[in-house]
C-alpha cells in the first residue's frame, strides 16, 4: 500500500478539549477509523524558539516534546487532518511519503521456519516452572 508516515511534534502541556493534546489525537484517529498509532515522549529537542529541552529532573513541567505517529492510507491522511483543523488546531507535523504492508503469516515465506518468540526458547527457571507462557 502506499500513503503516508504522519508524525505530530505536540507538547506534553499541549491540550485539545480537556484532555492531553496527544491523547486527543490517537483517540480521534481511532475514532475516524484509522487503524493504528503511537505517542512518544523525546528524550531531547528544540524548536522554532532554540529552546534546548531535555528530560531531566528540574525539567520545567509541560515542556517535553510528544511525537505522535501514523502510518495511513492518503485517504486516511485527509480525514486525520482535516479533523485536526475543524477542531480549530493549529499543529506542526511531518508528512512523508511511504509503502507499507502486512508481513506474510509465518510458514507462508521460503526458507526455515520461523522459531516464534524468542522467550519460548529460553530454558524455564525453577520460579516459572509450571506456569504457563506469557
Amino acid at each position: 500500500m502506499v500513503g503516508s508516515f504522519l508524525r505530530f511534534y505536540v507538547h506534553e502541556s499541549d491540550r485539545a478539549h480537556g484532555q492531553p493534546l496527544w491523547e486527543w489525537l490517537l483517540k480521534e484517529a481511532e475514532r475516524l477509523g484509522i487503524r493504528g498509532g503511537s505517542a512518544f515522549r523525546a528524550l531531547a529537542g528544540f524548536g522554532k524558539h532554540r529552546v534546548l529541552h531535555e528530560r531531566r529532573f528540574f525539567e520545567l513541567a509541560g515542556t517535553e516534546a510528544i511525537e505522535v505517529e501514523f502510518i495511513v492510507s492518503d485517504d486516511e491522511t485527509s480525514t486525520l487532518l482535516e479533523a485536526v483543523q475543524a477542531n480549530g488546531l493549529s499543529l506542526f507535523y511531518a508528512r512523508i511519503p511511504a509503502s507499507f504492508t502486512r508481513h506474510p503469516a509465518a510458514g507462508t515465506l521460503t526458507g526455515a521456519p520461523c522459531a516464534g518468540p524468542l522467550r519460548a526458547n529460553r530454558p524455564r527457571s525453577r520460579r516459572t516452572a509450571g506456569r504457563s507462557p506469557r
